[in-house]
């Protein structure tokens, strides 16, 4: 018995030790089973990454052959020759002693011959001492020459304000209608369907339309621009209408707010900046559009920039393309310095904005 037990008893203390190592091994096997997991989901990830890699770089050899650049035939001395050695060069130059300069003042002279960037004859009637009452109204309410002082700049200027100031309701409507939150699925589709197809054809392709009832000039280019505004600008504000918070949306229903109220109070007044935001953003992008659909004969800077070319006169084209990146420039940093101003976080006067932007630049410059 005193045996049997002594023998029953060391294999029950042998089963004890031995349930006690697996149970101090358990926790360090389940470390090496999720260390064991974590590296084989990296090496998936890593292969994932390597196969994504390859197949781009066989999408971009054969994004090449199809743009012909795998045989184009560049020739970098008559891109040179055209640059600084023809009589009408893009880059004109002047040497002082040894050194050769960009002579600007050929590019000034052009700018100022064409009026591409002021036109004198309009502010005349506004920049004269002492200041005429007669001529100051005929400048605002008879030639209403707040945009023509400009001369040809001002054209694609009106040109890009105009589109999007025709084409922001439309895009709004367009844009609230076509968010799910607003209308129910499928019917939001037919509103995005719609902005979609405006989108898929371009605006110079819209101006090409809009010859036909008025005529090649700025005013077909202004309402290809407002069409293109339509479909480029609401689609922006469908997505921000989709990643709107539902706190306020519910709490107007709480309230028994009827449906019209709910998306202008609950809805649209949580995208209200970012809409004014995005809008600026596209006032941006139809200046840009206006210059393209200017080549095309639809005036503007645009105009002059392919009559000069079809002319040879390389050098007053680059005067026209450096009045060009004047008038992007400038509108750029309107639309920065009112966007910056919507911020909460940044809050200044117009005066500041104005006056105070060479300071900011030199602050910004030494940093």
């Amino acid at each position: 018995m005193d045996a049997d037990a002594t023998a029953n008893g060391g294999v029950a203390r042998e089963a004890g030790s031995e349930s006690t190592d697996s149970e101090s091994d358990a926790p360090g096997s389940a470390v090496a089973r999720q260390f064991e997991n974590i590296k084989r989901t990296r090496r998936r990830r890593a292969l994932g990454w390597l196969v994504l890699l390859v197949f781009l770089g066989f999408v971009t050899v054969q994004a090449f052959a199809a743009a012909e650049l795998l045989n184009a035939d560049f020739r970098l001395e008559q891109l040179l020759t055209t640059m600084f050695g023809d009589a009408n060069p893009f880059f004109p130059t002047v040497t002082l002693g040894p050194i050769p300069f960009l002579d600007v003042s050929q590019y000034i002279e052009f700018i100022r011959q064409e009026n591409l960037l002021y036109d004198p004859e309009i502010g005349g009637l506004l920049f004269q001492w002492p200041p005429n009452p007669g001529d100051i109204y005929a400048f605002f309410f008879t030639e209403l020459g707040i945009f023509t002082i400009f001369g040809e700049a001002g054209v694609t200027l009106a040109m890009g304000f105009i589109g999007t100031v025709l084409g922001f309701p439309f895009a709004l409507m367009f844009g609230t209608l076509g968010s799910e939150r607003v209308t129910p699925f499928p019917f939001n589709f037919i509103f995005r369907g719609t902005m979609s197809f405006i989108r898929s054809v371009p605006a110079i392709v819209w101006a090409l339309i809009f010859i036909a009832p008025l005529g090649l000039g700025p005013a077909s280019a202004s309402l290809a621009i407002a069409f293109d505004t339509i479909g480029n600008l609401g689609r922006l504000f469908v997505d921000e209408l989709e990643e709107i918070e539902d706190g306020p949306i519910e709490a107007m229903r709480t309230t028994g707010a009827s449906r019209p109220q709910v998306v202008f109070f609950g809805m649209l007044s949580q995208v209200r900046t970012a809409f004014i935001a995005w809008t600026l953003y596209i006032f941006e992008i139809n200046v840009r559009i206006a210059v393209t659909v200017g080549v095309i004969g639809a005036g503007g800077l645009g105009f002059i920039v392919e009559s000069q070319r079809n002319l040879l006169r390389f050098t007053d084209m680059m005067a026209t393309l450096f009045a060009i990146f004047i008038l992007i420039i400038s509108v750029e940093l309107f639309s920065q310095r009112l966007r910056a101003r919507l911020r909460a976080d940044e809050k200044r006067s117009w005066s500041e904005l104005i006056f105070g932007f060479p300071q900011r630049m030199a602050e910004s410059l030494l940093k």
